[in-house]
């Protein structure tokens, strides 16, 4: 054929500056959009043999990529159909992009961040983000001559007859100056890495020595092809072909330095949507960070994001793994997805398919389920405190841990609490520490008296215990060091304080006079004379407001945060103190030492009341 030269039929001439600007802020994704092409390409040579299409042998179909430094050019090779002369006239210098005007009308004050490819055809466009100069050299699997084509970045181009003699599709791009951080092997290893690692055809990048044993047992090293992607990924297998160890190494594919996931989901819906993948639950710690992006979301094994919030519900974002699903495009935006119906209908899907799965293991094997509740507890907390449906479908499988560590339903723990854990209203108090160590003269104080403490001791618990009240209001949380423990049964009423009616004011105004006037208030309780001779107690609304603050509750949390701590000092007027303090003569500094007691008891006792308390606990000693 004659040289053809010529203009790329576009509405409008600006379309490469409109390129640049629009996608300068995601340009490495020039390198997804043209493999996934070339595996497109391939795909269709291979779906021609099986049909018989193709005449002649297949051969080899790997993808390669090749990167030359000093010539500062990026080559995407493969052996796919091929384009004839009238093909690339057709599908490259003819751009979809009828709407070319009104696009650049309507986006022309917007600065950057536009993902623009796909939408408008521009897949093999997106070269020119990168590369001042294109070149294509193409060789259809039809009997016609190969076509050169080359581009530099306007609309200009020119296309003659090639050399090429094997089927494919070469694209030579000539990375610019500004742009030349690509023409390094070790950044497109990188990009390679992120976006083409599940591709399904195998694609070559370099070449590895590896050492091979001959029939005599004789070691030699071979120079072979290194395949960079895994082109079959677990989670394109069907779930019975899989056994656990499958799923396990495919997790360390992808986690390479983390410790294995306590289970997974494998999902695989062909209707009403498409979806595949893998979905892991890690180990967490109460001492957790939530890492999020580190669920993948692909199409047709393309790396699409990590950034799957529209996606996956937000309580579900510490989960691990795989998503895939044709029905999401390749260039997806945060508005397409947020209006998108099919992503709605994935998201329900996910919720389900993690509370189905929850559900089926504490049924199956609760002995399992428990000692992975340290981890699961977090996933089904935050599930039921942000989704109307997960609650309902958790509520059952939902465990509360006492300090015993025992596991307990909600229901579980009615039965074994409700005849002696019920207040003057007939609620049913549960007791709980926020912290096992600190809260333990607290805690045996409750055990004394034969009440059941839970361990409410993650980040999530306050929040928690606020929509279980909700949702259940004839139950009553209150912390193991609140104001209602010795008001909780009728029982705490029959013990009589030791002391006369004139003694207990006489102590009442001794304390009050040595200890903070400001927000504290004094109170004389005959309790038994194994508790403490003095407690700090804390309304529960009150604190519970404070905590909440604390973890950035807005509204009246913000409000409660603001407002001065106050509490309650309790003295025990049965315990052996209270009338050794009516006769010694150093009652201001024994009380003093006292309240410093019950401050350190709470944690409320630092910097200099810490260190004049130590001193004078060592001249006393």
């Amino acid at each position: 054929m004659s040289t053809q030269k010529g203009k790329i039929n576009v509405n409008t001439e600006n379309i490469f500056p409109i390129i640049k600007k629009f996608l300068y802020s995601d340009h490495e994704i020039f390198l997804r959009e043209l493999v996934s092409n070339a595996v497109d390409a391939t795909q269709k040579v291979k779906k021609m043999a099986a049909s018989g299409e193709l005449k002649g042998e297949l051969g080899n179909i790997n993808v390669e990529i090749k990167v030359n430094k000093e010539d500062k050019t990026v080559t995407i090779s493969d052996k796919g159909i091929g384009m004839t002369a009238e093909e690339v006239d057709k599908y490259i210098n003819q751009v979809a992009f009828s709407s070319a005007e009104e696009f650049i009308e309507k986006f022309k004050n917007v600065e950057g961040g536009i993902n623009i490819i796909g939408h408008f055809g521009l897949g093999f466009y997106s070269a020119f983000m990168v590369a001042e100069k294109v070149e294509i050299i193409s060789k259809s699997y039809k009997d016609e001559p190969a076509v050169y084509w080359t581009c530099d970045g306007s609309p200009e181009f020119e296309m003659t007859t090639a050399e090429k003699t094997e089927r494919g599709t070469d694209i030579i791009l000539h990375i610019s100056e500004e742009s030349k951080e690509f023409a390094d092997e070790m950044k497109i290893r990188d990009l390679l890495n992120k976006y083409c690692k599940f591709l399904p055809i195998p694609i070559k990048f370099g070449a590895e020595e590896i050492t091979e044993k001959g029939a005599d047992d004789v070691e030699t090293k071979v120079t072979k092809d290194k395949i960079i992607n895994n082109p079959t990924p677990a989670w394109t297998l069907a779930p019975a072909d899989l056994k656990d160890e499958d799923y396990l190494n495919f997790y360390r594919e992808l986690y390479p330095f983390s410790e294995d996931p306590l289970f997974w989901i494998h999902l695989n819906v062909d209707f009403p949507f498409k979806l595949t993948g893998i979905l892991y639950f890690p180990k967490l710690k109460k001492t957790y960070e939530v890492q999020k992006n580190k669920i993948q979301l692909y199409s047709n094994q393309v790396f699409v994001t990590d950034n799957v919030e529209e996606i996956v519900p937000e309580y579900l974002m510490m989960m691990h793994g795989v998503l895939d699903s044709p029905d999401i495009p390749l260039n997806v935006s945060r508005s397409y997805l947020q209006s998108d119906s099919n992503v709605k209908k994935i998201t329900s899907h996910i919720s389900k398919k993690v509370a189905d799965k929850l559900g089926e293991l504490f049924k199956n094997d609760r002995k399992s389920y428990e000692s992975k509740w340290e981890s699961i507890g977090l996933f089904v907390k935050y599930g039921m405190i942000s989704d109307e449906k997960f609650y309902d479908r958790a509520k059952d499988f939902c465990l509360y841990e006492n300090i015993g560590e025992t596991h307990f339903t909600l229901e579980e723990y009615k039965s074994k609490i409700e005849a002696h854990q019920t207040d003057k209203n007939g609620k049913i108090v549960i007791l709980y520490s926020t912290d096992k160590e600190a809260q333990d003269a607290y805690i045996q104080g409750a055990t004394r008296k034969e009440y059941d403490v839970l361990l409410f001791d993650e980040m999530i618990d306050q929040h928690f215990i606020q929509q279980m009240e909700s949702k259940n209001s004839d139950y009553k949380f209150s912390r193991v060091d609140a104001d209602t423990l010795d008001k909780m049964i009728e029982k705490d009423e029959t013990l009589v304080s030791v002391l006369s009616t004139e003694e207990e004011e006489t102590l009442k105004k001794l304390y009050e006079a040595n200890v903070p006037k400001e927000g504290v208030h004094v109170e004389l309780k005959a309790l038994s004379p194994d508790d403490m001779p003095v407690m700090i107690t804390k309304n529960e609304f009150m604190r519970r407001m404070a905590d909440m603050s604390k973890l950035g509750g807005g509204g009246m949390y913000s409000f409660m945060g603001n407002m001065p701590e106050s509490y309650n000092l309790v003295v025990n007027t049965n315990h052996p103190l209270a009338s050794k303090l009516l006769k010694t003569d150093e009652q201001p500094t024994l009380i003093k030492h006292l309240y410093d007691l019950a401050l350190l008891q709470q944690g409320m006792l630092k910097g200099s009341q810490l260190t004049a308390f130590i001193n004078r606990s060592v001249e006393t000693i």
